[in-house]
């Protein structure tokens, strides 16, 4: 038998490691997306997803950091960790879309001392409270607010407690901001802006009551009272509908503070919904160069219905789709703000999801059916002084039926 020299095997050795390893290196280095916009009209800001491990699938070791993303220049993105867990879920970022295109969008990893781009952050989601004050009964005495990443609400807070500033979470995007109230009421409300910057890191350190007064930067432009205000969710008992009142226990977190998305997760246990006692995860996310927040409801066990809605208000005329797409709305328009201006609020569902549009006393209610028991909404308010404002009713109504026609032909994402 003829011996093949030592060296010969050592280099073929050598060989098979270096294109093992080029074989590596190009699984994570030549990675793309095909986005794909099935609509024959143009789409600016589209908010685009796709899961790590699906790409990982495909390209064994990868992991979303260390890459730009681009598309002829550098895209925003955002690495999201949705379980908190130091590893990112997902990834985020946005697309300006022609009609019917399909795009290539590449992952470029970093060159050695080379940094990410800087990009503006157009979203925000916030929680603060006080600290190094005390309960007194149920009004908290004293303290500073201090920006935190979860809070379980103590068992002595209510409304007007002085304890979380404006009362709850908050949530924007370039567009709008909203709030709801971490307390008993559990109705959102909506924070009108006159600026594209991010503003509600500043709002209610100056007083609980400062920002029903108009600022610079915009105002507190609902009145919420006993209704759903807008978006708030609920279920249909009888002939009214109850809002998440009566709890076990309530857990707001942050999971996602970034530049071109930001979530608000709140899980309600034991919620008191009739006679029935269930637990309830909301989460509220909005994206960069929208109005809409998406409402993603999932709850421990069934509930024949949930609900949602808008305050009902003198001088709103009411908007609705003709019901001939996936996706319907519901919305009202006219000088209805708290700057008596126009406003124009809505909530978008799915056809197949409606159970029946109604009303109350107090609001205007979308009674939906949960899938498996989760159910997913969108609500959205347009306020005429925000930046390139609606003002007209038939404006706002074409906005709604681009938006629910959007809605109805979502973009694909393929991986390459």
């Amino acid at each position: 038998m003829k011996k093949i020299p030592y060296l010969f095997i050592l280099a073929l050795g050598l060989l098979g490691a270096c294109n093992q390893g080029s074989n590596s290196a190009t699984s994570t280095d030549a990675i793309s997306l095909t986005v794909k916009n099935p609509a024959d009209f143009a789409r600016k800001d589209v908010l685009l997803k796709v899961d790590i491990s699906r790409i990982a699938a495909k390209h064994p070791g990868f992991d979303g950091q260390g890459y730009r993303l681009t598309s002829g220049a550098d895209l925003p993105f955002q690495l999201n960790d949705l379980d908190a867990d130091g590893a990112p879920d997902e990834i985020a970022f946005l697309a300006d879309l022609a009609p019917n295109e399909e795009k290539t969008v590449s992952f470029v990893r970093l060159g050695e001392g080379e940094s990410l781009p800087e990009f503006k952050k157009r979203t925000q989601a916030e929680l603060s409270h006080k600290t190094g004050g005390k309960w007194e009964d149920r009004k908290y005495i004293g303290g500073d607010f201090q920006n935190v990443q979860s809070l379980r609400v103590p068992p002595e807070h209510t409304d007007h407690s002085f304890f979380i500033r404006y009362e709850g979470p908050g949530w924007e995007s370039d567009k709008v901001g909203y709030r709801f109230y971490l307390d008993w009421r559990n109705a959102t409300d909506i924070f009108g802006k006159k600026t594209e910057d991010m503003v509600l890191q500043r709002v209610g350190l100056d007083g609980f009551d400062s920002y029903h007064e108009p600022g610079e930067w915009g105002m507190d432009i609902l009145k919420v009272g006993p209704s759903l205000g807008i978006g708030t969710p609920g279920t249909w008992l009888g002939d009214a509908a109850l809002r998440v009142e009566t709890t076990d226990s309530v857990f707001c977190a942050i999971p996602l503070n970034g530049v071109v998305e930001s979530m608000v997760r709140t899980r309600y246990a034991g919620w008191k919904a009739g006679d029935q006692k269930v637990d309830l995860t909301s989460e509220l996310t909005i994206g960069a160069g929208s109005r809409m927040t998406r409402n993603d409801l999932t709850l421990s066990a069934p509930l024949p219905n949930l609900c949602t809605g808008l305050v009902k208000l003198d001088n709103a005329a009411v908007l609705k789709d003709d019901g001939s797409r996936p996706w319907g709305y519901f919305a009202t328009f006219g000088n209805q703000s708290l700057a008596e201006d126009g406003l124009g609020m809505a909530i978008l569902y799915r056809q197949s999801d409606l159970i029946q549009v109604t009303e109350d006393k107090n609001s205007h209610v979308v009674v939906l059916r949960p899938d498996q028991n989760k159910l997913t909404y969108y609500f959205l308010a347009a306020w005429e002084q925000e930046p390139g404002g609606i003002r007209t009713e038939e404006a706002f109504r074409q906005y709604l039926d681009d938006t629910a026609l959007e809605l109805g032909q979502p973009v694909s994402i393929e991986i390459n």
